[in-house]
């Protein structure tokens, strides 16, 4: 697949490392970081002079320090307040579908080797080698989100790339979502290979889970919090289970695997409440397992009024704090999911409550759920800390790859 055009600063997709267009550090810019791993550069770091400016989106460039070496290379997009994203600290790298399966195999090879079936995410951006990208595998059939401007000019290639090295035979592209908005990237949702045109039945943690893939929260199901149902499910035998904010039933299916004697699926949008109950029944559980649709805050409230109790309650609410300017904020709702839950919970009961925030780092998220217990009036013991499962590994450079982060209670009276 030959990607080089005639105009190299007018197409965003092109390789060829000897005209590749330079864009090179401010003098004091922190180049150790990124030698060291750190694979971002901020439009305040960069020389943005006009040539610079007028790169496409997406356009592949030989970052140099301030002293003019050579560092990698990176895609460019002006727009972004992450300038640059490094792809290669090799500056002469060919960004072809060569070197994309050269990345997905790397990928590939450690998913095959954690799971039984091929049901993960293949790709977690950054920490994959693939910045902005994510790719999630549900068996037969791949979801790619694009959230880098590279990524959308190079899409063919790494479509193409997919199938060479997983033999995937549907492929769509989720192209929505809040990161492509920070690109600069329209939203577009469409099949680019095979055929895609219903809920896909997902095994996990001895449940099944149907997710929709095309109208469904962003890949339609989420691999991250496996190894937190699991625990969740330890805790749920013989338990009667509230999972607020359920989505398709993550955790509530989980536990009634786990030997849950009923659930209570909670969660704002009914078609994600109706995916659950497929799952449940599915899966066998459909006689344990109810569903009630609202806002999880006043049902909350509803339920202390109805004199409703369980044994372990889950809360696993939407990003409250995407970003540093939503971080106070985020905060605040957090603690008040956590003192309206921990009134419902019996004596002796297990609380958990996860945040997907990259703006809440754990001991943020950690105090704001202590003061909510304690505002409640419940006492009791951290008994375990979750993140996300190995299919979603950190870069160890970049904090924000680590970003999910499940805490788990045991309360007394």
């Amino acid at each position: 697949m030959n990607n080089t055009p005639s105009s190299q600063d007018s197409d965003p997709a092109s390789t060829d490392a000897a005209t590749q267009p330079v864009v090179r550090l401010k003098p004091k810019a922190e180049a150790r970081a990124i030698r060291h791993g750190f694979p971002w550069v901020y439009a305040d770091e960069l020389v943005t002079d006009r040539r610079t400016q007028k790169l496409s989106p997406g356009t592949l460039a030989v970052l140099e320090d301030g002293d003019r070496r050579a560092m990698g290379l990176v895609t460019v997009n002006p727009n972004s307040k992450i300038i640059c994203r490094m792809l290669d600290q090799n500056p002469d790298a060919v960004i072809d579908q060569a070197w994309l399966e050269a990345r997905l195999a790397r990928a590939h090879a450690m998913r095959e080797r954690l799971y039984d079936a091929p049901f993960y995410r293949l790709v977690h951006a950054e920490a994959d080698g693939l910045p902005g990208v994510v790719i999630d595998r549900f068996g037969d059939t791949a979801v790619i989100q694009p959230n880098a401007a590279w990524a959308e000019a190079h899409i063919d290639a790494l479509v193409a790339a997919l199938i060479a090295v997983t033999g995937v035979k549907n492929i769509l592209k989720n192209g929505t979502g809040r990161a492509r908005s920070l690109e600069g990237l329209t939203e577009e949702t469409t099949v680019l290979h095979g055929v895609v045109d219903g809920p896909i039945p997902v095994p996990m943690n001895g449940a099944t889970y149907m997710a929709d893939l095309i109208g469904g929260q962003k890949t339609g199901l989420f691999f991250d919090q496996r190894p937190n149902h699991a625990f969740a499910a330890r805790l749920s035998k013989g338990a009667r289970v509230l999972d607020m904010f359920s989505h398709v039933g993550g955790f509530g299916l989980a536990a009634l695997a786990g030997g849950a004697s009923s659930v209570l699926a909670v969660d704002g949008s009914a078609p994600a409440l109706k995916l659950a109950a497929q799952g449940a029944e599915a899966s066998g559980f459909a006689d344990r397992f109810t569903t009630r649709q609202g806002d999880a805050f006043a049902v909350l409230e509803a339920l202390a009024e109805e004199g409703a109790q369980f044994d372990v309650i889950i809360c696993d609410p939407p990003a409250f704090a995407p970003a540093k300017p939503a971080l106070v904020a985020g905060l605040r709702a957090y603690e008040r999911v956590a003192r309206l839950a921990a009134p419902l919970l019996a004596p002796g009961g297990y609380l958990g409550l996860c945040s997907c925030s990259h703006a809440a780092d754990l001991s943020a998220f950690r105090n704001a759920c202590g003061r909510g217990i304690g505002r409640a009036g419940r006492r009791g013991q951290l008994i375990h800390t979750g993140h996300a499962g190995p299919d979603h590994p950190m870069l160890p450079q970049l904090a924000e790859s680590g970003y999910l982060k499940a805490l788990f209670y045991r309360l007394d009276g």
